[in-house]
C-alpha cells in the first residue's frame, strides 16, 4: 500500500499508532471510517475481474518506478497505470498494482467492484527467495506491519488522488522514512542481490525494527 512517509523536516520516531494525532475531529473521520467499512462487503460484486493469485506478484524493484514507490499492471496496461502514478491524480486503470514495501500491495478491480475503497483491494504477503504467498487480502480488515488498518488510512485521501496517500493527500503520516522504505525495497528476497546490505539500510532497517516493536508492545 502507499502511505505518506514523514516529510523531512518532520522524520522523527512517532510510536501512538494511526491516527497519529488524536483530536475531536479524527475521531469524527474514524467513526465515519468504520461505518463505511461496515457496509463494504454488501457493496462488493460477485467476482474480481483481476484475477490475483500468488503468483501475480515478483521482485518489487523489477516493477516500474515511480518516486519512492512502485507500479504494475496485470492486465498489461503499464503504461496507463504509469501515466497516472506520473500525474499523482486521476483514477488509477484496472488491473493496477502499487507498491511502496514488498510485503504490502494495493491492486485496482474492475470499476464497481467495491465503491467503498474505489475498487481497489488490499493485499499483505509473505515473500521469500523462493517467491511471494498471500497471507492476507480484503478490503476494511487489512493490516499492514506496523499494524495500521489499510482502509482507514487510505478513505482520508482526497478524490482526486483515487486513495493514494503520499504527503498533502489527506492521509495520516506514518513514522516511517523513505530512507525506511528504500532499504526495505532493495532488501526484498525476491530480487537478485537482495541480501548486499549497505550500511546505511542496514541501519534504517534497524531503526525500523524498532519502531514495529514499540507498535507491538502498544497493543
Amino acid at each position: 500500500m502507499i502511505l505518506s512517509p514523514l516529510p523531512l523536516a518532520q522524520q522523527t520516531v512517532r510510536t501512538h499508532g494511526c491516527p497519529w494525532r488524536r483530536s475531536a475531529a479524527g475521531a469524527l473521520i474514524g467513526l465515519v471510517s468504520l461505518l463505511s467499512a461496515a457496509h463494504i462487503t454488501n457493496s462488493i460484486a460477485d467476482e474480481p475481474a483481476v484475477k490475483v493469485t500468488d503468483e501475480s506478484f515478483k521482485c518489487i524493484t523489477e516493477m516500474a518506478p515511480v518516486r519512492h514507490f512502485y507500479v504494475d499492471n496485470l492486465h498489461g496496461n503499464l503504461a496507463a497505470t504509469v501515466a497516472v502514478a506520473t500525474t499523482g491524480q486521476g483514477d488509477y486503470p484496472e488491473g493496477s498494482v502499487l507498491q511502496l514495501m514488498p510485503n504490502e500491495v494495493m491492486i485496482k478491480q474492475q470499476k464497481g467492484f467495491n465503491p467503498a475503497t474505489r475498487d481497489w483491494e488490499f493485499f499483505f504477503i509473505d515473500v521469500s527467495k523462493d517467491g511471494s504467498k498471500i497471507y492476507k487480502r480484503g478490503f476494511a480488515d487489512v493490516n499492514n506491519r506496523l499494524g495500521m488498518n489499510c482502509f482507514t488510512c487510505h478513505v482520508k485521501a482526497r478524490p482526486e488522488f483515487d486513495f493514494i496517500c503520499e504527503q498533502d493527500h489527506g492521509c495520516d503520516p506514518i513514522p516511517v522514512t523513505r530512507a525506511m522504505f528504500g532499504a526495505l525495497q532493495r532488501t526484498d528476497p525476491r530480487c537478485k542481490g537482495s541480501d548486499q546490505v549497505s550500511a546505511e539500510d542496514a541501519e534504517a532497517l534497524r531503526q525500523l525494527g524498532e519502531i514495529v516493536k514499540a507498535l507491538t508492545e502498544k497493543k
